[in-house]
């Protein structure tokens, strides 16, 4: 069963896909189905003997081009409609055990061009309002396969983290006549308190109000409203600064750091959102030590109000110094 259903008590949209209780779960790396194909007799997601940068459709989707209709009737207080959408896997390398921070500037460059060619595509699409690209590191976090790689969601909608901050800009648009972003950057380039690093096009800093310890946001110096607005140059920085700050987080501890990787450009169908979208990055790794997680727990589960264990202006500090490090 595949549908999605809304909340009326919060306005949102939820997803319901049971066929994903099946999908494969942590096997063995000889075993990985986003490896080359070792026996061609037995294919696993990638027919070739080996890949630089692969694209294809999740096999247990949550969102499809032309889903089934709900077996349930769609009602004014319970609406139900189909899963329409997209759900992509992107592959960043043959290499079963390489991470994103790992490939180089040339390699994480070629899959910026890659991500922007799927926000173009998917966002043309009639049914697609928010393509968001992330990608889920690390078994803590919840991955069920640990090749290296990352997705793509093709919503009919703006989801709710986009959208409040969609809605937030537009309040400061409209009370400032400023983007709220662009306040953001010119802030925390001048005061450097929680700069973890930058280049000529973009800026990496923990967040005034960051809800993990060693939240990292990536953001564009200028009003880049999504990876289709940025220059050659631009991307090419975009793919420096991320290897850099994933360099760091790496150093941080000692050992691959697992995060969720979120990216928040503008909406596809462009509208009134333009002014108030600002392409930028969020990394929100689980550590709070090495060896202790930030659980979301009552507060931030049944409140939506997070509590962080540091200060953002102390874990700025201890990333600069790991991306110093890790150079």
């Amino acid at each position: 069963m595949i549908e999605r259903r809304f909340d009326p008590t919060t306005r949102e949209w939820r997803t319901f896909a049971t066929h994903r209780q099946d999908r494969t779960f942590l096997p063995a790396a000889d075993h990985c189905p986003l490896c080359p194909t070792r026996d061609p007799s037995s294919p696993g997601e990638v027919p070739a003997s080996s890949y630089d940068l692969v694209v294809f459709e999740n096999r247990f989707p949550a969102l499809v081009a032309d889903p089934p209709t709900p077996p349930l009737p769609s009602t004014p207080l319970y609406p139900v409609e189909p899963a329409r959408g997209a759900t992509e896997v992107v592959l960043y390398s043959d290499d079963h055990d390489a991470s994103l921070a790992q490939l180089g500037t040339d390699h994480i460059r070629r899959l910026v061009d890659v991500w922007a060619d799927r926000y173009r595509v998917l966002g043309s699409r009639d049914e697609v309002a928010y393509v968001f690209v992330f990608e889920n590191r690390g078994e803590v976090i919840g991955v069920t396969l640990e090749h290296p790689h990352g997705q793509v969601y093709a919503y009919p909608e703006i989801p709710p983290r986009p959208r409040a901050e969609l809605e937030a800009g537009m309040a400061h648009l409209r009370r400032h006549g400023t983007c709220v972003f662009c306040d953001v950057v010119a802030r925390e380039r001048a005061d450097g308190l929680r700069l973890v690093t930058q280049n000529d096009a973009f800026l990496a800093f923990v967040p005034f109000a960051a809800r993990f310890p060693y939240e990292v946001h990536l953001i564009a110096h200028r009003h880049a409203t999504s990876l289709l607005d940025l220059t050659d140059p631009e991307r090419h920085a975009l793919a420096e600064l991320l290897e850099t700050v994933l360099r760091g987080f790496d150093a941080l501890f000692g050992f691959p750091l697992p995060y969720v990787m979120s990216m928040h450009q503008a909406p596809t169908d462009d509208g009134p959102w333009l002014e108030v979208s600002h392409l930028h990055l969020e990394f929100t790794p689980v550590h709070r030590t090495a060896t202790k997680l930030k659980y979301l727990a009552g507060s931030e589960i049944g409140a939506g109000a997070f509590i962080n264990d540091m200060t953002p202006e102390a874990s700025a500090g201890r990333l600069r110094a790991a991306v110093l490090g890790a150079r």
